[in-house]
């Protein structure tokens, strides 16, 4: 990475980063003060690519939850603390949840309880319970899902 950059070559190259993927803001300040860009400089490049609509929360929100859901199998616990983490307010990690449908989201917190569940070699059904429990806490689903799922998945053995 070269040492200076001049305020068109910067603004080519974070084009270039927010048109490969969404970003959000901390993202690009990031990438700017890595290029060691000044205060000034990193506030006009940033309202450009406002402007230009190369940055937008919102949409990086929607779709970090849409992919976060679908590839990872985050819950919405999980995927909120990470985007409270990039500095999203909290008006639209709301709007970013809406995106998430409820009927994929129950099918998504089945198949992976469900697998993992099986997946699970311990014969002490208490550390089996815990494995679970924690695996899925982890995963970001809501403790109330989860302390039901693994009822039903004990009762069912």
């Amino acid at each position: 990475m070269k040492d200076i950059y001049t305020i068109k070559e910067a603004i080519q190259k974070i084009e270039h980063y927010c048109a490969y993927q969404d970003r959000c803001h901390e993202e690009v300040e990031q990438k700017l003060r890595e290029m060691k860009m000044t205060i000034e400089e990193r506030d006009q490049i940033i309202s450009h690519l406002i402007n230009e609509n190369f940055l937008n929360e919102e949409r990086f929100a929607c779709s970090f939850a849409r992919g976060k859901h679908r590839i990872k199998h985050w819950g919405k616990i999980r995927i909120t603390n990470e985007l409270k983490f990039r500095g999203i307010n909290q008006t639209l990690i709301n709007i970013a949840l809406k995106e998430i449908n409820s009927e994929e989201y129950c099918e998504n917190f089945e198949a992976l309880a469900n697998r993992h569940w099986e997946s699970i070699r311990e014969n002490n059904s208490l550390k089996k319970r815990k494995k679970f429990c924690d695996f899925m806490l982890r995963k970001g689903y809501e403790s109330n899902l989860v302390y039901e799922k693994v009822r039903e998945l004990e009762s069912d053995q």
